[in-house]
């Protein structure tokens, strides 16, 4: 046995042993992971306490998915609406273009007429780019559209490859990289989207694969992007967790076993295990350039990566936003909500309308003292929603205060505390409601019906609301 080479790794000035080849591994039998996902019980999170180290790139982005994977799973968006929301994502980005890409369909004829559309508005970012069935013909489409890029599915679990596709690993790789090699004939970059890798077998058939999708890219001389995709949200990023489901494993081994460079490695995240931006936060931090993302999470079954979390991990990772506007993340909520007819959670972080809505009187009182006490930042500021206390029996006067105090906008000056006559009459109205047997939160249009009543008595000089 051949002794492996001994390099200088450029990037941590490492001494190295050259990495191991990884051939297909052909199988008679589908390999399921039944000890890991037996499905008539919970799934299995094994350890082997393998560790691996990290590896952030030197640039980090987000990449779109609202109008391809959202809108799976929601009424489909008008032409007009996705112009408007593409033009609040260029938005947001920021002048830097931390929104890299965004994907559409290109079936129906509004679906081609949103993205011509959108590529009339000239951005470099978000870049707009395709997802296709994987035909000649669509290829063509893709080109004729003057678009760069395109995704295409290529499934590697042996779940969709032995029981969708009904083939072997090497018909499927076979398949795969013909319908590739027909895109990079037509000179599109194809992004391959490697469906349900967190149940794949990632040295016997993902390994090779990628490796050989690296060869095609060299020999064409077009990148081709791998989108590592967690379809069923299986992934975790607890340090020594085994593959498949280990985040930081798969994306070790795209990067060092198949030879794929940061900027081509995207991850696609699913929430059904509530890990959708933990895991797309790992992958970042442990190789991957890009994660894929839909506007709050809209996406098949419990949804995708929500891009404005991400958005807000990229700010606590790098220590700043690089100029990305989030107040458009506020409007984007708000168009979704007047325009579109969405409800988004009232509790879901930075966007749902008690996002950072507090209820209970002590933290009310904390709040009227300093808002940093009980707020998670500056979301006035940064999010154009300054921190709010709904008025219950529990909202206590502080809470009252604070709520005027932020309905009102009212400066410094005339703040009023908990110790105003105002404010304690209005407290005793509302715990009349509850001792009445009241048992939801006051709505605004009573409470300024209190104040339009009440203010003028105690000589507080509020505009009639």
């Amino acid at each position: 046995m051949n002794a492996r080479k001994v390099y200088l790794n450029e990037h941590n000035n490492l001494l190295a042993l050259e990495e191991p080849m990884y051939p297909l591994v052909e199988v008679d039998e589908p390999n399921t992971f039944r000890n890991l996902f037996p499905y008539t019980e919970i799934p299995k999170i094994a350890f082997n306490d393998r560790v691996v180290p990290h590896n952030m790139p030197d640039e980090i982005w987000i990449t779109d998915t609202t109008f391809r994977d959202g809108q799976q799973s929601r009424a489909p968006y008008t032409s007009e609406q996705i112009v408007t929301i593409f033009d609040m994502l260029h938005k947001l980005g920021g002048p830097k273009g931390l929104i890299r890409q965004s994907e559409f369909f290109l079936y129906s004829k509004k679906d081609r007429d949103a993205v011509y559309k959108c590529m009339e508005r000239g951005y470099e970012f978000p870049e707009v780019t395709s997802w296709i069935r994987a035909s000649k013909k669509d290829f063509e489409l893709v080109r004729s559209l003057g678009m760069k890029e395109t995704g295409i599915l290529v499934s590697c679990s042996d779940y969709h490859i032995f029981y969708k596709m009904h083939m072997t690993r090497r018909q499927a790789l076979d398949h795969y990289l013909g319908v590739v090699r027909e895109c990079l004939e037509t000179g599109v970059a194809p992004r391959c989207h490697l469906e349900d890798i967190t149940r794949s077998d990632i040295y016997g058939f993902v390994i090779p694969f990628c490796f050989e999708l690296t060869k095609l890219g060299i020999e064409y001389g077009i990148p081709v992007k791998i989108r590592a995709c967690d379809t069923m949200g299986y992934g975790v990023n607890y340090p020594g967790a085994v593959i498949p489901r280990s985040v930081q494993g798969i994306i070790y081994g795209l990067m060092t076993h198949a030879g794929v460079p940061s900027e081509l490695l995207e991850w696609h995240g699913h929430n059904d295990f509530y890990k959708a931006v933990s895991n797309s936060t790992t992958a970042w931090l442990y190789g991957a350039c890009g994660v894929n993302t839909s506007l709050f999470g809209i996406g098949e079954r419990t949804g995708n990566t929500p891009l404005e979390a991400m958005v807000f991990e990229y700010a606590q990772l790098r220590g700043t936003l690089d100029g990305m506007d989030t107040e458009v993340i506020t409007e984007l909520a708000e168009y979704y909500k007047n325009e579109l007819g969405y409800d988004i959670p009232p509790r879901t972080p930075f966007v749902g309308k008690d996002f950072n809505v507090t209820r209970a009187g002590v933290h009310a009182d904390g709040l009227l003292k300093n808002e940093e006490i009980y707020n998670i930042f500056d979301t006035d500021k940064f999010l154009d929603r300054p921190p709010v206390v709904s008025v219950s029996n529990t909202s206590g006067l502080a809470g009252i205060a604070h709520w005027i105090n932020t309905q009102y906008k009212l400066d410094e000056e005339h703040k009023l505390d908990k110790n105003n006559p105002l404010i304690q009459k209005l407290k005793e109205l509302v715990d009349k409601e509850y001792d009445e047997g009241r048992v939801t939160v006051m709505t605004e249009k009573e409470l300024f019906a209190m104040i339009n009543e009440e203010a003028p008595k105690y000589g507080v000089d509020l505009p009639v609301r």
